[in-house]
């Protein structure tokens, strides 16, 4: 009650803990950003101080830095980065699948990794890596800092009011409710990254059928071609050569105008 009760509008630690959390996170992410910047949201529950908003800000300048951190880092120091936060085996699958889905998805991708668990300094340091267009990264990450701070002050001051003589149980409740959501965004992320890799094996299948059949079609008309090819040749043999249009023999005229009359 205490902790939270020093956590107001009034208060310096406050506005420390909503710029240095979320900007240290990005490079720790063992660090509780969002169970903290929650945690101000509750505690500033029954506040309508306007400097609340300043806390906002604060937070969203916070998460800013420690993105645009993250793409320094992964630009001047790439490969210490991938040997130091992409070791083994599963950290080469994390490294590869931020280098594909920011191909793929861009500008996007970097405003939604943040409520994807363990995927915002993955994305943020390839960013840095491959050198992602510096302009559109800036662009994306205030975005996305901005979204994430209200969404964080928002679930917390929720928790808060829904129990305002019990902090600790909103505390509870807006957390229940954050790794909810992000249990959620993770899941849909997965079923649409499995659906698309079923499509991708459909379609390569798909091709090489078509190549198989084209080629066994392919081989077919030769074969019949060749066949063809015997029989008029084994023709030629059994009459002699082809006399052409114009080296008609005689009998053959004879029975023709037979049959005309």
């Amino acid at each position: 009650m205490n902790a939270l009760a020093s956590l107001q509008v009034d208060a310096l630690l406050s506005y420390a803990i909503a710029i240095v959390l979320p900007a240290l996170d990005a490079i720790l992410p063992v660090l509780p950003s969002e169970t903290a910047i929650i945690t101000l949201g509750v505690a500033t529950a029954g506040s309508t101080d306007p400097r609340i908003g300043l806390l906002v800000a604060f937070t969203a300048a916070g998460a800013f830095l420690g993105d645009n951190l993250c793409y320094l880092l992964g630009r001047r120091f790439g490969p210490r980065i991938e040997r130091r936060f992409f070791r083994g085996e599963q950290g080469a699958r994390r490294l590869a699948w931020a280098e594909r889905s920011l191909e793929r998805y861009g500008m996007p991708l970097i405003v939604v990794c943040r409520f994807i668990p363990g995927g915002r300094t993955a994305v943020m340091l390839c960013c840095g890596i491959v050198r992602y267009n510096r302009r559109r990264f800036v662009v994306a990450t205030a975005i996305a800092g901005v979204i994430w701070a209200c969404y964080s002050f928002f679930i917390g001051r929720l928790g808060g009011r829904a129990f305002e003589d019990r902090p600790w149980a909103g505390l509870l409740l807006a957390l229940g409710l954050a790794v909810g959501i992000s249990m959620l965004i993770e899941l849909a992320r997965r079923v649409r990254s499995r659906r698309g890799q079923a499509s991708r094996g459909d379609a390569g299948q798909v091709e090489a059928d078509d190549a198989g059949q084209d080629q066994a079609d392919r081989d077919q008309l030769e074969g019949g071609y060749g066949v063809a090819e015997e029989g008029h040749a084994d023709d030629r043999g059994a009459r002699g050569a082809d006399p052409g249009p114009h080296g008609v023999g005689r009998p053959d005229l004879e029975v023709a105008q037979r049959h005309g009359q």
